[in-house]
């Protein structure tokens, strides 16, 4: 069928109703969120957003109410999609954007694409991994991975991915999302060693729209986390505490679910393989922990500097 890119999209898109086909990537996939309020009766208030790029560029997708349900998990990082009946709008000037893996990939950051379920109804068709084509010329899904001996020479708010052996994981924790609110947000604690430091990667992984990976992080899993962003936590005496929390376009892989995923192609993912090969499992079992509460980043050692 006659296609069209985004770049010629964000050009035309006040002048037309109906658009041709698009062919895209996904790049990025955010959590799901729910939007519901009592006073209004939507049968299914959800959203979801993906950066999606084709030769052209990089552009918002956003996915809505009970598409979300039918096409959420199968939309993945990588995953090409053939795109009919879908509307432009206006991009949402509050959202979060992920860090692009190519630094030198165009942005369209004007407008959005819209997938509805009704007016009109968008077509979306999921095209296999082995029929696509290199003449299309898609982008390959690239990523920001580091090693432990990189972190703490990174700013604050750096966007980083990594993988890790996990040695601790915490017990689920919940906190306000807002003061008297009654919405919580839900996380754990986990550590992840690379064997690049004597240090662990300090992770605060939020749950996700992944609770089926959330629940089974356990030590000696191989965790991947990417879309991280680095806390750089300075105390009163100038100590510091570096960490890396998760975003809303952050996904998290633990073993047996990392087959087929794009990052296994990475330098860095295939050096941590490499490394773990030379490990003793039995060594590195007697050095994990799980469960309990994990007080991070720490308070004073005493009261009066509390």
């Amino acid at each position: 069928s006659k296609l069209t890119n985004l770049g010629h999209l964000e050009m035309t898109w006040r002048s037309r109703m109906r658009f041709h086909p698009l062919l895209v990537r996904i790049l990025h996939k955010s959590r799901l969120r729910y939007y519901g309020k009592p006073e209004k009766k939507m049968d299914m208030p959800y959203q979801a957003y993906f950066e999606v790029a084709d030769g052209s560029g990089m552009m918002s997708m956003v996915l809505w109410n009970s598409l979300c349900p039918e096409w959420y998990h199968s939309m993945k990082v990588g995953t090409v999609l053939l795109l009919d009946k879908y509307t432009i709008k206006t991009s949402y000037p509050f959202k979060t954007y992920p860090t692009p893996g190519d630094s030198q990939m165009k942005r369209f950051a004007t407008i959005e694409i819209s997938l509805n379920v009704r007016d009109p109804p968008t077509e979306i068709s999921i095209i296999p991994e082995e029929m696509v084509k290199p003449e299309w010329g898609l982008p390959e899904v690239k990523y920001r991975f580091i090693t432990r001996s990189e972190l703490d020479d990174l700013p604050n708010n750096h966007s980083c991915d990594v993988i890790g052996l996990v040695t601790f994981v915490g017990r689920a924790e919940r906190a306000r999302k807002r003061e008297h609110s009654e919405d919580f947000w839900l996380y754990r604690w986990a550590h992840a060693i690379d064997g690049t430091s004597d240090q662990p990667f300090i992770l605060e992984l939020f749950a996700t729209s992944q609770p089926d990976v959330f629940e089974h992080i356990h030590p000696m899993t191989y965790l991947v986390c990417t879309q991280m962003r680095v806390i750089q936590d300075f105390t009163e005496n100038l100590s510091r505490t570096v960490y890396l929390t998760t975003s809303n376009e952050s996904q998290i892989f633990i073993t047996g679910w990392h087959k087929g995923q794009p990052y296994t192609k990475d330098a860095k993912v295939k050096n941590f393989i490499q490394w773990t090969k030379s490990q003793s499992e039995a060594d590195q079992i007697k050095k994990t922990v799980i469960g309990g509460y994990y007080p991070f980043p720490r308070p004073p050692d005493s009261f009066l500097k509390y």
